[in-house]
């Protein structure tokens, strides 16, 4: 029994803590992984983007869970969705936007059993009272068509989750990129974009809040400690990168969604 938590909750609060008590509590022999709390406050696009990022190297029949959930308490549904062997359970906000693209829906349900639920619900506090324990439940065997009713997977939501992680489109003349933008920016303050890393041989010129690069590199050893560049990523996925640096900082400050210049070169594509 394999759960994964990925929420916006940080460590500094109990939250993540009493999620997991909550877990044993039911599923006591279930392994609970944090792929991450720190992701932005509210922040699906990251969210979004790390979700994709890691459930592929995970085990058939995970339970991935995600706690970004700025409608909390609201009429947004509570969705689990069965996809790639595994389920994902998440609001129904874009979130799982990857997942939806990625890999075909195999059965989806809309989170509606209360019975599933602990006994009192807070209108704050879901990842404790809704997500923690049907986590558990669905570890320890219960199958999706308990949690309610089903869902049309079509239906459910992508937002600017899904627009963002679809990719750049080539722009009317041919030189650049439209809709590029940033998905996240990790510890090291590389800047993640959405443009996909086959076309990093025809980027001639990237360009993300005050910070612009024109060198395309391997590996960050390929230049000088300072310097920018931008290179394919462990995601497959372009990054803008400073040497022994943050490229963020030095952007001037960068957040998931925020746009990006390109300009194409004459590399092949």
């Amino acid at each position: 029994m394999l759960i994964t938590l990925l929420t916006d909750f940080g460590h500094r609060d109990v939250y993540v803590g009493v999620m997991k008590g909550v877990i044993s509590g039911i599923a006591p022999d279930a392994r609970v992984v944090d792929l991450c709390h720190a992701v932005p406050p509210q922040g699906l696009v990251s969210a979004a983007y790390q979700l994709g990022a890691a459930y592929p190297h995970f085990p058939a029949g995970t339970v991935h869970v995600v706690v970004v959930d700025p409608g909390v308490g609201t009429g947004r549904a509570i969705v689990a969705i069965r996809a790639a062997g595994s389920v994902f359970l998440a609001p129904d906000n874009g979130v799982l936007a990857a997942v939806l693209s990625g890999d075909a829906v195999e059965e989806a349900v809309a989170v509606e059993n209360a019975a599933l639920f602990r006994a009192s619900v807070s209108a704050t506090f879901h990842g404790r009272d809704v997500f923690a324990p049907v986590a558990a439940r669905l570890a320890t065997g219960t199958p999706l068509g308990e949690l309610g009713p089903a869902r049309d997977p079509d239906g459910l939501v992508r937002g600017e989750p899904g627009r963002l992680l679809g990719g750049p489109t080539p722009s009317a003349d041919g030189r650049g990129l439209d809709g590029a933008a940033v998905l996240d920016v990790d510890r090291f303050g590389n800047v993640i974009t959405n443009i996909d890393g086959r076309l990093g041989a025809r980027i001639g010129s990237i360009t993300v809040g005050e910070l612009r690069v024109v060198r395309f590199a391997r590996t960050y050893g390929e230049v000088e400690a300072g310097a920018a560049l931008a290179l394919v990523g462990s995601t497959g996925r372009v990054e803008i990168s400073v040497r022994d640096g943050s490229a963020a900082a030095v952007a001037g400050g960068v957040a998931p969604g925020d746009p990006i210049r390109v300009e194409l070169g004459e590399g092949t594509p």
